[in-house]
């Protein structure tokens, strides 16, 4: 349920449009946010900026836009091992030579390693080609595993993306290509040194793969972290506890975010929200870009 403090106000801070994995163009995912009710919709693709100026340009009155990013990253385990991390970036400086530099090396890491896994899968027999599936995509945008699992649905060979994932596209599949995602130290400082505040995502999704542990995120604030997505789709009511006491006793702010993508997911807009006070205490920490107001 979406929590909220103040007039009924309802702050999604965690969206994607079709610039990345998502479905709605960022004109259709704020026309969507507006529709909802939202006072607030952050958007948050993958690894780009691509949709900034447009989700801008369709902002309506009575609807503010933070904009942002959520980055893949690579993160020691706790457990002797790596996982894979989502940092949620706000606010900041898109311009700025490191985040510049690091986003294009990913998308076109991310393009190469789709056409990989499209080509395994169309030499294995299946009616997915590879070419003219990265043809069908902007050249800035930040490809992955979602275009393929579409693909795949478009075809019949699955009914959902979900589906696609679980029997294809995991991590432990035989056509997984493995990428080189950014270091999460490195993009906590990267993001600060932009003028950017960082949240942890999703932290313990168990069901979407290795996670980290409690002690890694107690490091990753001491070295800059600003917040914790605790109120998550994918977090039931026993995480999000373990979540919320660990962000009070480590000061991270408490966010609360749908991780909504259109039809690609079963999430609505504004499922899960963040209280104002805590996007004021973010909003305090940056100087990057300010927050849009339509």
């Amino acid at each position: 349920m979406p929590c909220s403090t103040l007039d009924g106000m309802v702050i999604d801070l965690h969206t994607h449009s079709s610039v990345s994995d998502g479905t709605d163009t960022p004109t259709q995912l704020i026309t969507t946010a507006a529709a909802a009710g939202l006072s607030t919709v952050a958007l948050t693709d993958h690894d780009t900026t691509a949709g900034w100026a447009e989700a801008a340009a369709a902002l309506p009155a009575g609807l503010s836009l933070i904009r942002g990013a959520e980055l893949s990253c690579t993160s020691p385990n706790g457990r002797g091992g790596t996982a894979t991390v989502h940092l949620l970036a706000y606010l900041f400086d898109p311009t700025a030579p490191a985040i510049v530099a690091e986003q294009s090396r990913l998308r076109a890491e991310r393009r190469a390693r789709l056409h990989k896994m499209a080509r395994r899968m169309a030499a294995d027999g299946y009616p997915v080609d590879a070419d003219e599936l990265m043809a069908g995509l902007p050249e800035d945008s930040p490809a992955g595993r979602p275009h393929l699992a579409m693909a795949l649905v478009k075809a019949g060979v699955v009914q959902t993306v979900d589906e696609a994932f679980a029997v294809f596209l995991n991590s432990n599949g035989r056509f997984h290509v493995s990428r080189r995602d950014t270091p999460v130290h490195t993009a906590i400082e990267m993001i600060a040194d932009a003028g950017g505040v960082t949240v942890l995502a999703h932290a313990f999704a168990h069901h979407r793969g290795p996670t980290v542990t409690a002690d890694v995120i107690k490091e990753l604030a001491a070295a800059g972290l600003t917040g914790l997505e605790v109120d998550h789709p994918d977090h039931d009511e026993a995480t999000r506890a373990e979540l919320a006491e660990l962000a009070g006793d480590l000061r991270l702010v408490r966010t609360g975010s749908s991780d909504y993508h259109g039809t690609n997911k079963t999430i609505r807009i504004g499922q899960e929200s963040t209280s104002p006070e805590a996007l004021a205490e973010l909003v305090s920490r940056t100087s990057g870009v300010p927050v849009l107001h339509g």
